[in-house]
């Protein structure tokens, strides 16, 4: 069976619409429709129950589902290995959200040349959503991501209980006036609850959408803001920011998702080497 068939399946699935799985794909709807009837033909049973709100999964697509993924997973690893660079016995390829990259990656990066150096690494940065739709085609063996939606056929392992803090370069440490204040824009459970918290600072005069380049704003010109504690915590030690007490923390976790059907010789020493770059002994003492 053509791959392309489960690979469009697995789209409709996850964006619930013909329409919205041919832009994704980047191909026409007539195109998409044309591999549906194929695979209902292939299989002799409709997958799809079609609706004014677009197209929801019949019981036998229900049933077709962890086939489907497991498909496109097996043809994605199967091409990575075949280009499996020399000198390594295979190829870990792991994504993880724009957020949460800085100093994680880094430091797994680095424990993994030392402690798993039979694996060839690739790795990429990118938006939580497109990070997952990859791990369910089986384009990454893992994900690292903030709040991971639940999906058939992934395991979701947390990682890190990060906090969000406010601190500022003030030394009075104050709460800021919106005219001081940097948001930064950690995802919509934090805009829930900042807004509840922080009604006050909704119209704030400068919003980033990424954390470092909010941090290295706020360092360069003075204010507040929200940030992740371990990455600002080199600069609270230096005296270049400063916690607001009066400030309530917010949790930022971070997860680990990957396929149930995941190679464990590739998956493990991934999670093993998160677990000790997330928890290093010093933070454990």
């Amino acid at each position: 069976m053509d791959v392309n068939l489960a690979r469009t399946f697995l789209e409709i699935v996850a964006t619930g619409s013909f329409m919205r799985a041919a832009e994704r794909l980047h191909v026409t709807q007539t195109t998409v429709s044309a591999r549906v009837r194929t695979l209902e033909q292939l299989l002799a049973r409709t997958l799809f129950v079609r609706n004014k709100a677009g197209a929801s999964l019949s019981p036998a697509g229900e049933l077709f589902m962890p086939h489907a993924s497991a498909l496109v997973q097996v043809w994605e690893r199967a091409r990575q290995q075949v280009a499996v660079p020399a000198g390594h016995r295979a190829v870990l390829a792991v994504g993880c959200e724009i957020s949460l990259w800085e100093p994680l990656l880094l430091h797994w990066l680095l424990w993994m040349r030392s402690a798993a150096a039979h694996l060839a690494l690739r790795t990429e940065v990118g938006l939580s959503q497109d990070l997952l739709d990859k791990v369910v085609a089986g384009a990454l063996d893992m994900a690292i991501v903030y709040a991971p939606q639940q999906r058939p056929g992934l395991r979701i392992e947390l990682l890190i209980e990060e906090k969000l803090v406010m601190v500022t370069t003030s030394k009075r440490r104050k709460l800021p006036r919106p005219a001081d204040y940097v948001y930064v824009d950690w995802g919509p459970e934090f805009a829930a609850q900042h807004a509840l918290a922080f009604p006050e600072l909704s119209n704030a005069a400068v919003t980033a959408g990424l954390g470092p380049l909010g941090r290295e704003y706020l360092l360069a010109t003075g204010g507040a803001g929200y940030f992740r504690l371990d990455v600002v915590q080199r600069h609270l030690d230096t005296g270049q920011l400063y916690r607001v007490p009066e400030a309530p923390e917010f949790l930022y976790p971070a997860y680990a998702v990957y396929a149930v059907g995941a190679d464990p010789k590739i998956v493990n020493p991934a999670l093993a080497g998160l677990r000790q770059v997330a928890h290093p002994p010093h933070k454990i003492a």
